[in-house]
């Protein structure tokens, strides 16, 4: 290992300290945050920013999520190996990894081509070409693979569209941001059967707002 490899390990344990101290308590995620190279899904330049506990840009306006943001989505979702995960919002990629260390299968879904197209070859390169990544309309799910056991967006949205809904299998989870675009309440919304669902409402965040169609 090199210097500046084991600087980063270094960098990651601390991370995963203070991921711990704020109730993150799901020993599996932080041990997938401990060990994912977060500096690489960040512009070189910006690396050193990787392990603050904040979000950054990422280009095609939109960001990085911030390291608990992403471990508190990831325990909503309550991920057993072998689940089904659609994510919406692929971003870097990071938030895919860390279901991905956590034995998900991983199908995510990016509408930004420059980001979709940079994201693709990062994830193989680091090793994750089993994440499944899609240039879609985020907001139509996709329904070729549905139902998904847990469906993930990491956008704001105005309301929860009802094709990711509809994806979940029985049983399934979906986990998303509601709300206005300077702050959206976290939801957990639990198919019971065809036609019931339960709705948990959790703590408030913000996100870039969920967009639908394809930016080219």
């Amino acid at each position: 290992m090199d210097t500046e490899d084991y600087r980063y390990k270094g960098l990651r344990k601390k991370l995963v300290q203070l991921l711990r101290n704020r109730g993150i308590t799901d020993e599996r995620i932080l041990e997938a945050i401990g060990k994912i190279p977060r500096h690489r899904f960040l512009d070189h330049a910006f690396a050193e920013w990787a392990y603050k506990d904040v979000a950054f840009p990422i280009g095609s306006d939109q960001t990085i999520s911030q390291p608990y943001t992403v471990a508190y989505q990831t325990l909503l979702l309550d991920i057993s190996p072998g689940h089904k995960v659609l994510e919406i919002g692929t971003g870097s990629g990071y938030q895919a990894t860390v279901l991905s260390e956590m034995g998900a299968k991983v199908y995510s879904i990016e509408r930004q081509a420059k980001l979709f197209e940079r994201t693709e070859k990062l994830l193989k390169k680091l090793g994750y070409g089993r994440i499944r990544v899609y240039l879609k309309d985020g907001m139509k799910g996709l329904p070729r693979f549905a139902p998904f056991d847990r469906i993930l967006v990491t956008a704001g949205a105005r309301s929860v569209p009802e094709a990711l809904t509809e994806q979940l299998s029985i049983g399934g989870k979906l986990v998303i941001p509601v709300g206005p675009q300077d702050h959206q309440k976290m939801l957990r919304i639990t198919r019971l059967s065809e036609d019931e669902f339960k709705t948990e409402t959790f703590e408030n965040f913000k996100f870039v707002p969920l967009l639908g169609g394809i930016n080219p």
